[in-house]
């Protein structure tokens, strides 16, 4: 670990999804959330067979601009894996794990210890619980069900949701209103409206 203020670097494990087992260890990888990509030596990826996929451009500071090949990797850090994206670094580019692996990875940066921990549990989109199968007839009970739900996803959603489960083919704002709880009442009812 560095002794920089908020700067810590970790030790990566690389391997090419296509040829599994074979892995190549990358020592002292700063950790930088600012940094979309990681970025590790090219003769690194190469030597395990990566393929340059897709060409990016990265503005740096100074305002010029670099050019750089990405390829598709496996990687492991603090005993987790992912599959990424990945710059196939030039010499003298420094060798970063960036915000999207750590996402992919689900860790976040602990500031006050340098190290990553785990990020928990990661937001699912239009997070309605899973119910049993119900019957034509059970339409309240599903009704209920999502209504419970609603403040976790948008008001379109929301609205797509009530419209699916309404045992009319096509719920009016007004009927669709009424099932959603009061704080999404509002904004749910013109979604509803602006999707038609």
């Amino acid at each position: 670990m560095s002794h920089e203020m908020g700067t810590f670097r970790i030790d990566v494990e690389i391997e090419n999804p296509a040829r599994p087992g074979e892995r190549r260890l990358v020592r002292s990888a700063l950790v930088d959330s600012g940094a979309e990509l990681s970025w590790f030596p090219r003769d690194v990826l190469q030597s395990l067979g990566i393929e340059p996929l897709k060409m990016w451009h990265f503005r740096q500071a100074d305002g010029s601009v670099l050019r750089r090949w990405t390829g598709g990797v496996v990687l492991q850090a603090a005993g987790r894996g992912t599959i990424d994206e990945v710059v196939l670094g030039e010499p003298g580019d420094l060798i970063l794990l960036g915000s999207r692996s750590l996402t992919g990875l689900n860790l976040r940066i602990d500031p006050v210890s340098k190290r990553l921990v785990d990020a928990g549990p990661a937001p699912a989109a239009g997070s309605v619980p899973a119910q049993p199968l119900l019957g034509r007839h059970d339409t309240a009970r599903k009704r209920k069900a999502v209504r419970g739900s609603l403040f976790r996803v948008s008001p379109l959603t929301a609205a797509v949701l009530l419209h699916e489960i309404s045992s009319s083919p096509t719920p009016s704002p007004r009927t669709a209103s009424s099932l959603l709880p009061p704080r999404a009442r509002r904004s749910g009812c013109n979604a509803l409206r602006r999707s038609r």
